[in-house]
């Protein structure tokens, strides 16, 4: 008779009782972990985009020479397909993708030194979308800042972000530290997209409020990142008064709070006065002693530009006054009022 095969009993392993500071310990490898991780992708990704600019650079000179044409190109993409059959990214249409970022950058180490720092499909948006060099640094800075996926980015291009932070009328230069204007400069924009409200043309101020909150994660995105919720209708009290602030944030990076009031009507200078009172109980009642002072953002359906620079002239909080569309459309061509070259220039390298 064939013997009998000997059950495996497997042994029952018994929790293990945690030594007090495991937890700590536990958190630290897994941030090193985390951290060599996100180095390493960074290292693989840099060098991927300095290969696609050697291969882009070779393209370039081998067709201004006149001793390659389409059809090498065509041949070119073939046969690197042929070599690396598990490795995407050769095609002809990426090739001649490659020999833009050369020809587009090549003059400037500055925007080649940041196009290695995000991903290709990054590079290959900006590339297509942005015209301006200065615009594409822009979006290229701000995707590494903040960590933009490439839906953000598109996002963030389509709704014109480049120009809407350009052309923030706020008065932050005259009431912020000057180590705090750069960082509260990229918080606000001209004009914000609140697509993701499913809004119609006539609404209410609560509609707005409910839609914003209801979907906050998406207007956090408008906003920009480090910045947390912190409520709605943020009630203050002043000798037995109430006041309720429509929305109330936290800014980690500037340490303050930042106070939002929504409005569906066109902007009028008695907004100003309402929220300097809001920006004064806050620093006063709310705001903590090692924290940066307040910050105002009035939210209106519209504005006339000349109205809200002089609004804000002699406030002494600092105040920004926005627009917000609920339908995407084309962002305002207001081109002319851009600011300098040079401005621009100087704005962007503050971005870290």
């Amino acid at each position: 008779m064939p013997k009998r095969k000997k059950a495996i009993v497997k042994k029952k392993i018994l929790p293990v009782e945690r030594p007090q500071g495991y937890s700590n310990i536990l958190d630290s490898i897994s941030l090193k972990i985390r951290s060599a991780h996100a180095r390493a992708l960074t290292a693989v990704n840099k060098e991927l985009i300095e290969v696609y600019r050697d291969i882009g650079k070779t393209i370039y000179e081998q067709k201004e020479s006149g001793k390659w044409g389409d059809a090498v190109v065509r041949t070119l993409a073939s046969d690197l397909q042929k070599k690396f059959p598990g490795m995407r990214g050769f095609s002809y249409r990426n090739l001649y993708i490659m020999s833009d970022l050369y020809t587009t950058y090549k003059n400037s180490e500055k925007v080649q030194t940041l196009s290695a720092q995000i991903s290709w499909s990054h590079n290959v948006a900006i590339l297509s979308k942005c015209k301006d060099l200065l615009e594409k640094e822009f979006y290229m800075r701000m995707s590494k800042k903040n960590g933009w996926t490439y839906r953000v980015l598109i996002h963030h291009i389509e709704g014109g972000a480049y120009e809407n932070t350009l052309l923030a009328q706020s008065n932050f230069k005259k009431n912020l530290p000057t180590n705090l204007y750069p960082e509260a400069a990229l918080v606000v924009k001209d004009e914000f997209l609140l697509d993701f409200a499913g809004l119609r043309n006539k609404h209410s101020e609560e509609a707005l409020e409910r839609s914003i909150v209801r979907n906050i994660e998406a207007f956090l995105r408008e906003v920009g990142t480090s910045i947390s919720f912190l409520g709605s209708q943020y009630r203050v009290e002043l000798e037995g008064q109430e006041f309720f602030i429509d929305l109330l944030f936290y800014h980690r990076r500037l340490r303050s709070l930042i106070a939002v009031e929504l409005k569906v009507s066109e902007f009028i200078p008695e907004y100003v006065g309402k929220m300097q009172f809001y920006l004064s109980v806050l620093d006063d009642k709310v705001r903590l002693k090692e924290e940066n002072p307040s910050i105002g953002i009035i939210l209106c359906k519209s504005k006339k530009r000349t109205v809200v620079e002089y609004a804000l002239k002699d406030a002494n909080k600092p105040i920004n006054v926005s627009s917000y569309q609920v339908v995407k459309k084309l962002p305002k061509k207001l081109k002319n009022e851009l600011p300098s070259p040079e401005q621009i220039a100087i704005l962007l390298d503050q971005i870290e």
